[in-house]
């Protein structure tokens, strides 16, 4: 019955739309709600059956689940693998196989790989985001050559999207709810077997798109970071603010550094600047496996795939420890769940006369959630160099997706990354917006103070 009445609302939305020019014409629209989900994913399941119809996503808490908690209990916790995929077993799998997930399986051919669980589509929005979602589909605009947006506001802006721009900007706008917050820690594994926590912190994200209030906002992002450990950073601070129109305006950021008592604005923060929170293993635009501008490459959507992606990680987001999670080579294979389910495919190549550590990147787009789910970076002689993974969950109790959790391994120095994760240190909580005055240089000054 929920999706029933989403899909009422969809429509009665886009027949009040009018002729606004956008991305779709109003005809166009009409498929969300009735073939495509409001959010615009493929309501039918695979021919097989092996990936389901989607019918409304988990929006009922598990018993055990205690409200307001920042941990969320896995609902699946009791299904077991249907199929495990490694190095001798690949080549039957390999169209559903990132080239990351590959090369992991051929550098690490006896202890590396995935297990395979049912799956379920569990991702679900709250009425607001789909209403405005149905606004977007015939007003959203890009410009600038797709590196900024227009018309959008409050909800995915291209969910029928038209080339690589629109959507990689469903990517960056995908809803993970207003304000978050949380304690995470982030961890690397070198290529001796030896882990190191390189940082714990506090982290606040907001997303005034999402904000009914702020219509007109120039921003869509902002992000604040406060250090507590290792000891050697503890009191850094890092504040950052993500633009729609990048042509206009580029990302500010500031840093505040505890032995110079001052904030200072950083610009380097920002494309492949090494990211000192992961130890330098990705860059400031690894984030999220894509965040910020889009103007150093061209981005051509080539279409959708059905692919193995980690999916349904509440074990692994919420219930496991470092210990048993963070291995030598590779995380812990046992904690980690992947499902099948279709994605976006998108190539970004490096635009003449533009410079970045990577020549080519690929990215996966879940259907349903808009997250990245996978990434492939190949270097400047077309190696693959990294590969990125988020582990995506529904927090059923809001309902939003959840896609902060990712990594990279780095094929060519043996070494992984896992950042913003928070299982040891409280999950994750949403919250409700700062005041203006909390996203300003002087406010970071403040809390950096130790």
């Amino acid at each position: 019955m929920k999706i029933c009445k989403k899909l009422i609302t969809v429509g009665l939305v886009l027949a009040c739309a009018g002729t606004a020019l956008g991305a779709v014409t109003p005809e166009e629209a009409k498929k969300l709600g009735t073939t495509l989900t409001p959010f615009g994913a493929e309501v039918a399941g695979n021919k097989d059956g092996s990936i389901p119809a989607y019918t409304g996503g988990l929006t009922t808490p598990p018993a055990n689940y205690k409200k307001g908690s920042g941990i969320r209990p896995d609902p699946f916790a009791s299904e077991k693998p249907l199929y495990s995929v490694n190095a001798q077993n690949m080549s039957q799998y390999a169209d559903k196989l990132t080239d990351g997930t590959k090369a992991l399986m051929k550098k690490y051919p006896s202890t590396y790989r995935i297990d395979v669980y049912k799956t379920h589509r569990t991702v679900a929005f709250p009425k607001f985001v789909l209403d405005n979602t149905a606004k977007n589909a015939v007003k959203a605009k890009t410009a600038s050559g797709g590196i900024s947006i227009s018309g959008a506001h409050g909800g995915i802006p291209f969910p029928i999207p038209k080339d690589g721009y629109e959507t990689m900007w469903n990517a960056l706008l995908h809803f993970g709810g207003v304000a978050v917050e949380m304690k995470y820690r982030c961890y690397t594994m070198d290529k001796t077997g030896t882990p190191t926590m390189q940082s714990e912190g506090l982290v606040w994200q907001e997303f005034p798109y999402y904000e009914a209030d702020k219509v007109d906002t120039t921003n869509f992002y902002m992000l604040k970071l406060m250090y507590l450990n290792p000891a050697r950073r503890a009191g850094e601070g890092i504040l950052l603010i993500d633009p729609i129109d990048p042509s206009k305006h580029s990302r500010r950021a500031w840093q505040y550094m505890p032995g110079q008592r001052r904030v200072k604005l950083a610009p380097d923060i920002s494309y492949d600047t090494p990211n000192t929170t992961t130890g330098g293993v990705a860059t400031w635009d690894d984030l999220l496996l894509f965040a910020g501008a889009m103007d150093r490459y061209d981005f051509k959507l080539v279409g959708k795939r059905e692919m193995l992606i980690p999916y349904n990680d509440y074990r692994m987001a919420y219930q496991s420890n470092a210990k048993e999670l963070i291995k030598p080579n590779h995380m812990n294979p046992d904690v980690v769940r992947w499902e099948l389910h279709r994605v976006w495919v998108v190539e970004a190549n490096l635009k003449p006369g533009k410079r970045h550590i990577y020549k080519k990147r690929t990215f996966y787009l879940d259907e349903d959630s808009w997250g990245i789910a996978a990434s492939d970076q190949y270097d400047a002689r077309g190696q693959l160099y990294r590969a990125g993974f988020s582990y995506i969950t529904a927090s059923y109790d809001v309902p939003a997706p959840y896609i902060d959790v990712h990594g990279h391994y780095d094929l060519m120095t043996g070494m992984y990354v896992l950042n913003a994760w928070g299982a040891e240190t409280g999950g994750y909580h949403y919250t409700k917006p700062m005041p203006a005055r909390e996203w300003t240089g002087d406010a970071l000054a403040g809390s950096g103070v130790r």
